[in-house]
Formats: C-alpha cells, sequence, structure tokens
C-alpha cells in the first residue's frame, strides 16, 4: 500500500482529488503504512490548511428534554441516562466564559442548544440572538451556533446577529442514519445545511465514527461532506454512554452495536487520514471521544489530518482541558 498512499497523495498535493474506490481502498491499510497514511495525510494538510490548529469551545445554553431519538444521546429522552434538564440563557454567565476562552487561545465559540430547532418567534431564539449580539460586541471570538433544525429566515437572523459559522451534524452515512435517529430524517438535516449555505454563513458539518458502521459508510459520509462543500468537519469517536441504544460497554440486542466493539486508535487513525484524503481543503476537527478512544495516540491524530479542536468540555462529557490541549499542539510544532 506505500506505493499507493504515495499515488493518491501526490495527486491530492497537484490539486487533484481522489474517487470512492480509491478512498474505499485505504480500509487495506495497516502495519507500518498506516503511519505512512498519516504522514501523508499531514502533509496534506500542511500543504492546504497551514500548521495552525483552529481552536473552539462550546457552551450548552439548554441541556436535556430532546424529544428526538438519536440513539448516540444523552440528551434524549427516549433514553434513561440521567441527563436533566438544564437552561442557561444568562447572558453575563456566558460572556464570562466566552471571555475566559478567548484568554486562553480560544478562536472560536459556539453556543448549543438541545431540541430538534428553533423558529422566528421562539422567546428562546430572541435570547439567544442577544447573547450572540452581546458577545460580538464584546469579544473578538468568531461567533458559531449549533440551535437544530432551522429554516433560511432563522439562519438569516442568526447571521445577522454576528454568528458566522452554524454547526449542524449529518453524523453518519446517509445508508446508516436510519439505524441511529428514526424520529427525523437525513434530508430534513441537509436541508437546514442549505439554508445556512444560502445565507452566506460557513457551515460545519461531522459526525460520529464508531457507532457500528463500515469504513464504506464512513467513506460515503466522507463524499457526502465534500460534495456539501462544508467548512468545517468535527469527527466524533463514540463515547458510549449508560443508557443510550449505542452503549458498546453494554451492547443491547437489535442495535447497530449488538456484536460491535469500540474502534482500536489505529483504526480511528487511518479514518481520519481517509477523511483528509477526501476533504484536503477542509478544517477537519478533533471533536468528543477523543481522550476515551485514542488515549495514548491522541497526539497521533494532529499528525494524521486533523488541524482543528473542540477544546474544553464537551456537551455532556468532560474533555481533557484546554491547558493539556494546548500542550499537545505545541508538543508536535503546531501553532494556535
Amino acid at each position: 500500500m506505500h506505493h499507493y498512499i504515495t499515488v493518491l497523495g501526490e495527486k491530492i498535493l497537484a490539486g487533484g482529488q481522489i474517487n470512492y474506490e480509491e478512498a474505499l481502498a485505504l480500509e487495506r491499510v495497516q502495519g507500518a503504512d498506516l503511519y505512512f497514511l498519516s504522514a501523508y495525510a499531514s502533509k496534506i494538510r500542511e500543504v492546504y490548511q497551514g500548521d495552525r490548529v483552529d481552536l473552539c469551545s462550546i457552551v450548552s445554553a439548554r441541556i436535556g428534554g430532546c424529544k428526538e431519538n438519536c440513539a448516540f444521546c444523552s440528551q434524549s429522552v427516549h433514553h434513561e441516562t440521567g441527563t436533566k434538564v438544564e437552561v442557561n440563557f444568562n447572558k453575563n454567565e456566558i460572556l464570562k466564559r466566552a471571555k475566559t476562552m478567548e484568554a486562553a487561545g480560544v478562536h472560536r465559540f459556539d453556543i448549543v442548544t438541545s431540541g430538534k430547532g428553533y423558529k422566528l418567534g421562539d422567546p428562546e431564539f430572541a435570547a439567544l440572538l442577544d447573547i450572540f449580539k452581546k458577545l460580538r460586541k464584546e469579544t473578538k471570538l468568531q461567533l458559531c451556533a449549533c440551535l437544530g433544525v432551522i429554516g433560511e429566515a432563522e439562519a438569516r437572523a442568526i447571521k445577522d446577529a454576528g454568528v458566522t459559522r452554524y454547526n449542524h451534524n449529518l453524523e453518519t452515512a446517509e445508508s446508516f442514519f436510519p439505524q441511529v435517529v428514526s424520529t427525523h430524517s437525513y434530508k430534513e438535516r441537509e436541508k437546514t445545511l442549505m439554508a445556512v449555505k444560502k445565507v452566506g454563513m460557513e457551515v460545519c458539518c461531522g459526525g460520529i465514527i464508531g457507532m457500528g458502521e463500515t469504513f464504506a459508510q464512513r467513506v460515503e459520509f466522507a463524499f457526502a461532506l465534500r460534495d456539501l462543500g462544508v467548512d468545517s468537519t468535527p469527527l466524533n469517536v463514540l463515547n458510549p454512554i449508560l443508557g443510550t441504544p449505542l452503549n458498546v460497554l453494554n451492547p443491547i440486542l437489535g442495535t447497530p452495536l449488538e456484536s460491535k466493539k469500540p474502534l482500536s486508535p489505529l483504526e480511528v487513525l487511518k479514518t481520519i487520514g481517509m477523511f483528509r484524503f477526501v476533504l484536503p481543503k477542509t478544517n477537519i476537527r478533533f471533536a468528543g471521544g477523543r481522550e476515551v478512544n485514542l488515549r495514548s495516540l491522541q497526539a497521533l491524530g494532529l499528525v494524521s489530518g486533523i488541524n482543528g479542536m473542540l477544546t474544553g468540555n464537551y456537551l455532556t462529557t468532560k474533555g481533557q482541558g484546554i491547558s493539556e490541549d494546548l500542550a499537545m499542539i505545541e508538543d508536535l510544532g503546531l501553532k494556535y
């Protein structure tokens, strides 16, 4: 596979693109060739994205109580996870959090809410717009929003409030999506992304690997993101949560993980490399589950094609901490 990786890598570095079959063949990479794949992915990242790691942080304004049934999520009312509904629309508290992260070196700040989405006229939506306006006025952070399913009118209001990028994950390949959620469709998520693009906001769209999908479905997912022309792709690795159907540590019969094991660290690195080969000019971002799944190999993600990180805590789980993330970046000779 050494020669094959070289041919694909040079094709991309020359400005070309690989096709589905070429990306799918990367599943066969193993042994020392896996590190060669990582090295080429890192070179592609360096050429198209430079050596700066884009850092973002999130704050949850609403946790829990979601009526959707996403099988991985601790916030769904369909699962008994013990997650309680918490709402925080306190402008000053969120501003304080944003300024703390800005001072630490974070570039982007994202407000996230649970639930399917918002419509114009919703009091919570209006409150969120006010918070974004305050953040725009009192920080230099690039603002992001993750508020669920929205239409063009809501997207325009969010943009006008100062938000430059909207996150709405497709989560997985369309062929695997029905095994993950049934209360809404893949197309509905795509429709939100189209509304975001139409008003001129950047699109942040990724998902979760390790939910029981095949490598071929990860390739399918990567090409869907390429076709959509997304600007940023957060890659989460399933962090199994007790009470969810996708708890790989206690598999439930009839779920995608019934007979699956968690992805190995090397399989995660291979997947990151494949995504970089397919998406050479996209910001590919470390997100949730990296600490749990990559363990001692976490830093290798940053030399396998990653050029962005969600730092600090996640939605309902804790990250390793921003100081550790910054040290990891510096130790690899990268910038932030």
